[in-house]
């Protein structure tokens, strides 16, 4: 009895070095990633954000088994694992959403851009005619962002919002004062483009997973009790209000 309570993990880092997480990783990845690597992924996770460690078993299990389900892994570029207090948070990142969008046969090229004053910018019923950025020449301040996807036969498909939509979803974010928002704001604009875009493009089930996977985290402030999340650095991106917007769906 004693040996079986010496071999059991006595904390995260143990749990994720076990062969049965590692084990059921497996059966949940797609062909194309490993175990071993979404193993060292996640460890290397915990390692660069301590606070993971206070977290429940069971919130970094099911944040890891969502990713390991649609193929991607928490390495701080296409997702992030945060801490709110003892609770792990998922947070797939506006690359992770373009990673996913990217596997669909029908999609080539999917970015986003900023569109600023002294841009020569023209949309009309949906769809761009012009945008000309001149390097050479300060931009000036940025009043939209622009999302578009690029389909195998050539066509391109736009999302355009303003600034006045974007500072409605910022208000309703759970963290729209503080955290990315305050500081990567245009980075949120990004974002905020690209999952407007995905919400209406044709994906598989297994890749529209991937795409709504942090949708738990879009809620109103005004229900949620705000903890801070606790990073160590790293350019974490939150997720953004998205019951209260209907041209999201």
């Amino acid at each position: 009895m004693s040996d079986q309570l010496a071999k059991k993990p006595k904390t995260l880092k143990d749990w994720l070095n076990t062969d049965s997480f590692r084990d059921s990783v497996n059966q949940a990845l797609p062909q194309h990633l490993s175990s071993e690597r979404f193993q060292r992924i996640a460890i290397t996770a915990l390692t660069r954000t301590p606070a993971l460690a206070k977290c429940t078993q069971e919130s970094v299990f099911k944040c890891l088994l969502d990713l390991a389900a649609v193929g991607l892994q928490p390495d701080g570029r296409v997702a992030h694992l945060i801490p709110f207090k003892n609770e792990c948070t998922l947070i797939v990142d506006y690359k992770g959403l373009i990673d996913l969008v990217l596997r669909s046969d029908e999609y080539v090229k999917i970015k986003a851009e900023l569109i600023c004053e002294n841009d020569e910018f023209e949309y009309n019923l949906g769809e761009v005619t012009k945008h000309n950025i001149n390097l050479k020449e300060p931009r000036g301040e940025p009043y939209a962002v622009r999302a578009w996807v690029t389909l195998k036969c050539g066509a391109v498909d736009d999302e355009v919002l303003h600034r006045d939509y974007i500072e409605k979803v910022k208000k309703a974010s759970r963290a729209g004062s503080s955290g990315p928002w305050k500081d990567w704001e245009f980075e949120m604009w990004k974002k905020t483009a690209i999952r407007a875009l995905c919400k209406r493009l044709r994906l598989s089930p297994e890749i529209q997973q991937g795409v709504t996977l942090d949708d738990d985290q879009f809620n109103f402030k005004k229900e949620v009790k705000v903890a801070e999340p606790v990073v160590d650095g790293a350019f974490i991106e939150e997720a953004i209000a998205e019951d209260s917007h209907p041209e999201l769906e």
